[in-house]
C-alpha cells in the first residue's frame, strides 16, 4: 500500500536489512493495529472481556498481512515501470533497481506465511467466520498490486481498504475478543477505517500524474485534485463524527473526547486543501495515520469511561 515520508535516497551503506525495511513500509503497520484496538475495547466494554490469545495472534496477522501488501505493491509496481526515477513519493526498492522484484516477491510470500500461521491460531478461536476473514484479506493483499485488474489501478482503492483495513478487521477483532459481535462494531469499524483510507485518498492525489500516465484510473484522478482534497476532509471529519456518536451509547464523557478528534481532522484536512502537489504530500500521510491511532485510542479510552 502507501507510505509515510521515508528517506527518497538510498544511502550508500545501507545494508540488506535497511532495504527490507524500507520495503515493508514500518510507519504503516499502525493502520493495522488501529482497528484491532478499537475492536478489542469495543468487546471489553459491551461483553465485559478479552481472550487475549486470539486478539494477540490477529494482531500478529494482520501486521504480516500490510506487510506482505507492502511488499507484494513494491515489486508489481516496479515491474511495471511504475515507481520510476520521476517518483514524488518515497523511493520503492524495486522501481529504484535497489533489489529484485523476484525478491521482493518471495518476501512477500514469506509475510503472507507468516500471516496464515497466526491467522491459525485465530481460527482454532474463532472458526469458520475467522477463516473467511482471514482467506478474503490474503487474497486481497495480494489483489491489490496482482491480477488482470490490480485494485490500485481502479477506483476502489479507498472502499478496499475501508472494508479490510476497517470493518472486517475490527468486527473480526471483537468476535475473537467476545465470541459474539455487537452490532456497533460495523459502525465502529468504518469510523477506524475512514483515516485509513484517507492515507490512501492523500498518497493517490499526490502521484495522481504518474497513475494517469501508467493508465491507472484512481478515485483522485477521477474526482480531480479539489475533489480528492474533499474527500480527505469528508473522510477524516465523518470518522471524529461518526465516533463521537457511537462512543456516545457507552459514555457521554468518553463521546466527547473522541469529539476532540475533530479538531486535529479539521486541522489536517484545511493542511491538505492548501498544498501543492510536491513531496511535501508525504508527510501527511504520516500525519493522517497518526490521526487514524489518536481516534482509536480515543475511542478506547472513550470506551472506558
Amino acid at each position: 500500500m502507501m507510505e509515510p515520508a521515508l528517506s527518497d535516497i538510498a544511502r550508500p551503506n545501507e545494508t540488506r536489512r535497511d532495504l527490507w525495511l524500507k520495503a515493508m513500509r514500518p510507519r504503516t503497520l499502525m493502520i493495522a493495529l488501529a482497528p484491532i484496538l478499537v475492536g478489542a475495547a469495543h468487546a471489553h466494554a459491551v461483553f465485559g472481556a478479552i481472550a487475549l490469545t486470539p486478539v494477540v495472534a490477529a494482531a500478529c496477522s494482520a501486521l504480516a498481512i500490510q506487510i506482505a501488501t507492502n511488499l507484494a505493491n513494491d515489486a508489481a509496481d516496479g515491474e511495471r515501470g511504475a515507481d520510476g526515477p520521476h517518483r514524488i513519493g518515497p523511493m520503492r526498492v524495486t522501481g529504484a533497481a535497489l533489489m529484485s522484484a523476484y525478491d521482493v516477491r518471495r518476501g512477500a510470500l514469506v509475510a503472507t506465511l507468516v500471516a496464515a500461521l497466526f491467522g491459525l491460531v485465530a481460527v482454532v478461536y474463532g472458526g469458520l467466520p475467522i477463516l473467511g476473514i482471514g482467506l478474503a484479506s490474503i487474497a486481497a493483499a495480494w489483489s491489490y498490486s496482482y491480477g488482470p485488474r490490480p485494485i490500485s489501478a481502479t477506483p476502489l482503492g479507498e472502499a478496499f481498504v475501508l472494508l479490510f483495513f476497517g470493518v472486517a478487521a475490527t468486527v473480526g477483532v471483537e468476535y475473537l475478543a467476545a465470541g459474539r459481535v455487537h452490532a456497533l462494531a460495523f459502525g465502529f469499524g468504518v469510523a477506524i477505517g475512514l483515516p485509513a483510507a484517507a492515507v490512501l485518498t492523500v498518497n493517490n492525489h499526490r502521484d495522481r500524474a504518474q497513475d494517469a500516465t501508467n493508465g491507472r484510473r484512481t478515485l483522485a484522478i477521477l474526482l480531480g485534485p479539489t475533489g480528492a482534497k474533499s474527500l480527505y476532509a469528508i473522510e477524516l471529519i465523518a470518522a471524529s463524527l461518526l465516533a463521537a456518536a457511537l462512543v456516545a451509547s457507552v459514555s457521554t464523557r468518553g463521546a466527547l473526547l473522541a469529539a476532540a478528534t475533530l479538531a486535529p481532522a479539521v486541522a489536517l484536512a484545511w493542511r491538505v486543501a492548501g498544498m501543492p502537489i510536491t513531496s511535501e504530500l508525504n508527510g501527511r500521510l504520516a500525519a493522517t495515520g497518526a490521526f487514524q491511532m489518536l481516534l482509536a485510542i480515543s475511542i478506547a479510552i472513550g470506551l472506558r469511561l
